[in-house]
């Protein structure tokens, strides 16, 4: 079992859901994501995405491409950007860090280099556009203590379905619903897919997309391991910074617990 998977289970034990949190490095700048890092961090969520920024963000909606639009204006790399997790990863043990990112600028960088920057700081790593037939890139990773976390989508056919969770470990990303980052989601549809997926696999359940509101977190009790909320803490920055940050932030944190 991965360390993360074996954190996210330990954790569990007294807690009925966890909160991961998603920030794009280097938006506003890099100086700004570094600070909105260590600031949830700080408050507490329990595992921090942090996306390094691709031009062409697919699974994502306006939001968070608009950040990475702009992250990308920063230069950022991902060298930098590794070595940035590292350091927030040992001042912040209590909770675990996890890459995300697209395909693109991982085989640049190399999956053998990517594990060897990476541990043991980054404990999964989130690649949307990596097919399931091509899993052996991550091979590297894996031998790192580093869990691949795959992705699941509502109405998946049942082969491909079957063959990303035989290959699942440290938790499964389960897409709420058909579409990019962002949108309104259909709960009742949501917790009737976790409930059939947790009767296929022991791998922690992690839900996105939608989840902006202390109600969906409390929906998916029972029903989820994490809740994972990207654009409506991002879009609660834009609005405010991070005292509007943080404060969205603990209205979710206190839904889940």
């Amino acid at each position: 079992m991965s360390t993360l998977q074996t954190y996210i289970k330990t954790q569990r034990e007294s807690r009925p859901i966890l909160l991961m949190t998603h920030v794009i490095y280097g938006y506003p700048t890099i100086k700004d994501s570094l600070e909105i890092m260590e600031t949830l961090l700080r408050e507490g969520t329990d595992i921090l995405e942090v996306q390094f920024p691709f031009s062409d963000p697919v699974a994502d909606g306006p939001t968070i491409t608009n950040a990475c639009h702009v992250a990308l204006e920063n230069a950022p790399t991902l060298r930098q950007c590794l070595a940035d997790i590292n350091a927030l990863a040992t001042r912040y043990p209590d909770s675990k860090l996890v890459l995300m990112s697209y395909l693109n600028p991982m085989l640049q960088f190399g999956f053998e280099a990517l594990a060897d920057a990476a541990a043991p700081a980054i404990s999964g790593l989130i690649i949307p556009d990596l097919p399931i037939e091509q899993a052996s890139f991550v091979e590297p990773l894996k031998a790192a203590d580093i869990a691949p976390i795959w992705l699941t989508i509502p109405q998946m056919d049942s082969a491909r379905l079957a063959q990303t969770l035989s290959a699942a470990s440290g938790m499964l990303y389960c897409v709420s619903r058909s579409g990019v980052t962002g949108g309104a989601t259909a709960f009742d549809a949501v917790t009737d897919n976790l409930d059939t997926l947790k009767q296929q696999t022991s791998v922690p359940l992690g839900v996105g997309f939608g989840i902006s509101k202390p109600e969906h977190i409390t929906a998916l009790i029972g029903h989820a391991d994490i809740a994972i909320v990207g654009s409506a803490l991002l879009d609660a920055y834009n609005e405010a910074g991070l005292t509007q940050l943080v404060t969205r932030f603990k209205s979710l944190q206190t839904a889940a617990r």
